[in-house]
């Protein structure tokens, strides 16, 4: 029988007494182990190695008292146990304890980790995490010899997505210990081993919803786990992200507009009125969302049914299309387009567009930010300026059907955006009423802005637009009529509001030019044109 030691070194085989020692493993099971075995003549010059079910070393060694010259790993398995301490890490309040000592997750696992593992003895340790399943995990793994003092690292994941970034670790600690103490991100740790093995994390809480907008729903959310999916409509598998430091916990829209979104807990800390309040956001994913619906409104343009057939013929997608006619009133119109609508937000196209062929139909609201409408760009061919103005906007169902139309224009009464992508151009002086009213209508809302830079360029070149063509000059005369009223009227807000409806407008126009807007349109046009 050979002298035995758990702890090897030069010392220990100095003080041997016999032909070899035994260099054990406290976390081997050695039950039925044949101590009395001993190599072959031919082998006593070998240090002799016993595998572990994991590794080529199991820490089970037989040394010659003499120097060996070589090493055979030719022996059967040694099984490793679970011996290990567990320092377990909870995420969420309500779970059990499961480790030798329990903590809770703060901030990061680099910071968590570094605090309790200072106040322990331990040589080696598992790190494990209660948003992990480790109901079919072997603990009795190990490192091989020549990796015991890394950080290994088991990767985590969520259905079929995959984070390298895991929640599991086996550690060295003193090598830990040392080497973290100026680390500021775990990730810059200097001998990090990733494990190919990976632990499945618990499901994460699906939230569903039928806000416009995801703001609402996490504030009414009481976040049990780290991360948590909000979704109007399909469920989609969301990315398994790191929880190493704050900067990996992002904000992850899984389709385009984000009618589902992955949001981590934290976001609630900054939240204030958008999810743009939290820093860390990863727009990567582009997974398509249900298209918004497209209505057409018209009233009597005479160029409807030109530009909704060509809506018809050149639009591209799967965005259901229905039409609006014939509804009195601005206001009223527009709520006739939504209540025409299926989807929360629908594209609204004015007759007077003639849409681009090469408009994104996918294009989606931002739901991350609270509801509101967004303006696309629109060319004049008058006057070539390209903006907002007669453009098409993405409505909101619900901000539409709430306006109280107290300003003077339906859409800037409420919260909008102007989106910078070209929807079509404005065939708005194809008719010298609709040229004339247009006008009117825009640069009163213009005069009323200033001082603005920009609108004061769009101004001068509302009042600068070629008078060759008939119709033009009517768009010219409009614009001129619009700031004359304006300044007669001192700017009185009540009185500016008047022009809000076209049965005023068409008063206005008689009174100013003694015409109506169908002599206008018809007999007069090229006889009113020439004497103004």
């Amino acid at each position: 029988m050979f002298d035995k030691c758990y702890s090897y070194d030069k010392d220990s085989l100095a003080q041997c007494k016999t032909r070899y020692l035994w260099v054990l493993n406290a976390h081997c099971d050695y039950f039925g182990f044949d101590f009395t075995w001993e190599p072959a003549a031919w082998e006593a010059h070998q240090t002799h190695i016993w595998p572990s079910q994991h590794q080529e070393h199991s820490g089970t060694m037989l040394v010659p008292k003499q120097d060996a010259t070589d090493k055979n790993y030719n022996h059967p398995i040694v099984q490793r146990k679970n011996s290990v301490p567990r320092l377990h890490i909870k995420h969420m309040p309500d779970s059990v304890d499961a480790g030798d000592i329990n903590t809770r997750y703060i901030s990061d696992y680099l910071g968590t980790m570094r605090r309790v593992l200072r106040k322990v003895d331990w040589q080696y340790c598992w790190v494990t995490t209660d948003i992990c399943n480790y109901e079919h995990f072997d603990f009795s793994w190990h490192p091989s010899e020549y990796q015991s003092d890394m950080l290994h690292v088991f990767s985590s994941n969520e259905l079929s997505s995959e984070q390298k970034f895991g929640d599991t670790f086996y550690v060295h600690v003193p090598t830990f210990l040392a080497k973290s103490e100026n680390l500021k991100l775990l990730e810059w740790f200097e001998t990090l081993h990733f494990i190919e093995a990976s632990v499945p994390r618990v499901s994460i809480d699906f939230i569903s919803h039928e806000s416009d907008s995801v703001v609402d729903p996490i504030w009414q959310h009481e976040f049990h786990r780290p991360v948590a999916v909000f979704s109007r409509h399909d469920y989609h598998v969301p990315p398994c992200i790191s929880l190493w430091q704050p900067q990996t916990k992002t904000v992850v829209p899984l389709t385009k507009g984000s009618t589902s979104v992955l949001i981590p807990r934290e976001v609630k800390n900054h939240l204030k009125t958008q999810v743009y309040d939290y820093p860390y956001i990863d727009k990567s994913l582009k997974e398509p969302s249900e298209p918004l619906d497209i209505v057409f409104i018209s009233n009597g343009e005479s160029n409807a049914e030109q530009n909704w057939s060509y809506l018809n013929a050149w639009h591209t997608g799967n965005n259901r299309i229905v039409r609006v006619d014939g509804v009195k009133g601005r206001a009223e119109a527009y709520r006739a387009a939504l209540e025409a609508s299926v989807t929360d937000w629908a594209f609204c196209v004015f007759a007077k567009l003639e849409v681009d062929i090469h408009f994104d139909w996918t294009w989606q609201p931002d739901r991350l930010q609270e509801p509101k409408h967004y303006i696309f760009h629109a060319h004049n061919p008058v006057n070539g300026l390209e903006y907002g103005h007669m453009a098409m906007i993405a409505y909101n169902k619900k901000l539409v059907m709430i306006n109280q139309t107290r300003g003077l224009d339906f859409t800037l009464d409420q919260a909008h955006e102007v989106v910078p992508l070209l929807s079509g151009i404005a065939r708005y002086a194809d008719d010298p009423w609709i040229a004339w009213r247009s006008a009117f209508r825009e640069c009163l809302k213009l005069k009323h802005s200033l001082p603005n830079i920009d609108n004061n360029y769009r101004l001068t070149q509302w009042l600068s637009t070629n008078k060759a063509s008939t119709v033009a000059g009517w768009s010219a005369i409009g614009a001129k009529d619009a700031v004359d009223y304006y300044e007669s009227v001192q700017g009185n807000f009540d009185k500016l509001r008047l022009t809000y409806e076209w049965e005023w407008l068409a008063e206005y126009l008689f009174k100013t030019h003694n015409v109506t807007p169908d002599q206008l349109c018809t007999q007069l046009q090229d006889q009113l044109v020439q004497g103004i």
